[in-house]
């Protein structure tokens, strides 16, 4: 070998950060991953007219990726290595990199411009990306909120609010609660006067209270029954019920245990204590020659098994009673059933005494000058 001996190609050497001396085909590989890196909408149109496809994927390796990507200077990056002479002595000239056109998301003619586009344009993409990924989370916030909020405008109606202000007001119509009201005692009904017309008209017809009601006590039992006429408006029970009550009290007729009475419905009856009204009980008086009509009261109708009481005096009293009609009421049946036992009437004896229970008491309270208090009772 002579001393100039041909010398062995040698393959390219290695450019600072790994990069390779560059080829005529490196232009295009610069392109290329321009172009893969371009963002969407940034696309430059091809000669068509039409903008060029964008390729997703770029070459790989850290030798192009650097210069472009790593090093902010586009063209000034990549002349590094083109200046450098070739294995033949020759240089390559230095890829001439494509201004980008205005007006297609790049930075006009300042320095390092295709770098900056394909840097600004990704920052741009990932700004619109993230803004349509904050809108989209707004949009389900916003419709989350609504349809809670409607929701909570409707679990926050009434009933009523759903179904109309109709509706809302119908407590309007409901009766206000009121604290329960004592039922009415016996004596406080006894002490009631009630309205009944004195010429009301008469049916004639009689209706038995039913039921059954022992004689208490010892003694002679006397068995009764009670009647009401039909039509009547008023209470033939709390009726039968002053009559037991009254004639089995130790002041009436079965004092000291000489007889009681026993109420019934059915069956054999010594007698019959009648409520009728006036018409009526006139009616079965006059039976027994007894004119009641003058002053309007009550009898026994020997005659018959009936003792007659006035509705109209049972129901409003007795001027010599006035209010008194708890009184008044237990008089009237101590008087009309002591006919039956055969008392007759009798008058005052002493000024201010108690009246004789057979002293016609619902005519006046005074006989010969001699005045007597009020007296429901035989044995006061």
């Amino acid at each position: 070998m002579g001393k100039h001996s041909a010398r062995a190609p040698q393959a390219p050497q290695a450019a600072p950060g790994g990069r390779t001396e560059e080829t005529p085909e490196a232009p295009a590989a610069r392109e290329a991953v321009r172009t893969a890196e371009r963002p969407l909408g940034a696309e430059d149109d091809g000669p068509s007219g039409r903008p060029e496809p964008v390729v997703r994927s770029a070459p790989r390796g850290p030798a192009i990726g650097w210069g472009v990507i790593g090093r902010q200077g586009g063209p000034a990056a990549s002349s590094r290595s083109s200046g450098r002479p070739r294995p033949d002595g020759t240089r390559p000239k230095a890829a001439r990199v494509p201004e980008p056109r205005r007006g297609s998301g790049g930075r006009g003619d300042a320095p390092g411009g295709g770098a900056h586009r394909a840097v600004g344009g990704r920052g741009r993409a990932v700004t619109g990306v993230a803004a349509a990924v904050v809108t989209a989370v707004l949009a389900v916030f916003v419709a989350g909120q609504v349809e809670d909020g409607t929701e909570s405008r409707a679990q926050a109606q009434t009933p009523d609010a759903r179904n109309g202000a109709g509706a809302a007001s119908r407590s309007d119509s409901r009766p206000t609660p009121r604290p329960p009201v004592a039922p009415v005692t016996y004596e406080q009904k006894m002490a009631k006067k009630y309205p009944l017309d004195q010429r009301m008209p008469a049916s004639g017809e009689f209706m038995t209270v039913g039921g059954h009601d022992k004689a208490p006590g010892k003694g002679e039992v006397l068995r009764y029954r009670v009647d009401v006429e039909k039509g009547l408006p008023l209470d033939g029970g709390l009726f039968a019920t002053a009559v037991h009550r009254t004639l089995n009290d130790d002041r009436s007729w079965g004092h000291g245990g000489t007889r009681t009475f026993e109420r019934v419905s059915s069956g054999h009856a010594d007698f019959v204590v009648t409520l009728a009204g006036p018409a009526t009980t006139a009616k079965w008086c006059a039976k027994s020659d007894l004119d009641i009509t003058v002053d309007n009261v009550s009898c026994d109708s020997a005659a018959t098994d009936r003792v007659m009481i006035n509705a109209y005096r049972w129901a409003q009293g007795a001027e010599t009673y006035g209010d008194r009609m708890y009184e008044y009421r237990q008089m009237l049946i101590n008087h009309e059933v002591g006919h039956r036992l055969g008392h007759n009437h009798a008058s005052c004896g002493k000024a201010g005494a108690p009246a004789p229970v057979m002293m016609q008491q619902t005519k006046f309270l005074t006989t010969d000058g001699v005045t007597c208090k009020p007296n429901a009772w035989p044995f006061p």
